[in-house]
């Protein structure tokens, strides 16, 4: 039996490493991503960087990816005053859910791909959800990812599988995950073609990627690679 995945792929660090994930352990991967008016639009030109850099990295992982789809959401920026939506300052008060959150974001990502899933013959969803360094989203803890799982199951009556590698990793962890995976070709690739960063700076370059530096993002990428490259 075939098994198949698909990967909800942002052009992030974290998306990209369960991509490679994905690639490794299932016979066929296809990935989805979403144009939802996000401030750090440049993540849309990053993640097709990814998709046409990643297979060359192992004749394995070029066999087995599959299409890609992009969804629109523009309604999201309506809904929603997230400053990853806008302009406005970035703000990450102590014990407050920061405000670059976009309520109900990974729900309807979800959902959406769950419904390709459900068109595709595919009963597995791959996503970089993680609540260890997690920047504090409800919508990133393993509980309301379950709750979703049962709730697309029932939706749609079919026994989905929501899969989150990254789930309990630090974001240390999880460079030392894609080093596993692709040795130092595909952190390289990590750090030149993925963003991270709220502000989509490309810009300025560090030694753990592109970004400005002082964003929660850029905060947690760039500790997380100091700590993986000190131990």
């Amino acid at each position: 039996m075939t098994m198949k995945a698909m990967v909800m792929l942002s052009g992030g660090q974290d998306s990209a490493t369960c991509l490679a994930w994905a690639l490794d352990k299932y016979d066929w991967v296809e990935t989805i991503g979403f144009s939802y008016g996000q401030r750090h639009i440049v993540e849309l030109n990053c993640r097709r960087t990814v998709l046409s850099k990643i297979v060359k990295l192992n004749s394995k992982w070029f066999s087995r990816l599959g299409p890609d789809f992009v969804v629109p959401l523009g309604g999201l920026n309506r809904l929603s005053g997230s400053a990853l939506l806008g302009q406005k300052k970035i703000d990450n008060e102590p014990g407050k859910i920061p405000n670059t959150f976009v309520p109900g974001r990974n729900l309807l990502f979800l959902t959406y791909a769950a419904s390709l899933c459900y068109e595709s013959g595919i009963d597995t969803i791959v996503g970089g959800m993680c609540e260890t360094d997690y920047s504090g989203y409800p919508d990133c803890r393993s509980e309301t990812i379950k709750s979703m799982q049962t709730a697309l199951s029932l939706g749609m009556e079919t026994s989905f599988k929501i899969v989150t590698p990254l789930m309990h990793l630090t974001k240390s962890d999880t460079w030392k995950l894609a080093e596993k995976l692709g040795g130092n070709s595909f952190v390289d690739l990590i750090i030149e073609n993925t963003a991270t960063c709220y502000k989509g700076d490309r810009e300025n370059k560090h030694n753990w990627g592109y970004g400005c530096n002082n964003c929660p993002a850029c905060e947690l990428r760039r500790d997380g690679y100091l700590k993986y490259k000190n131990t």
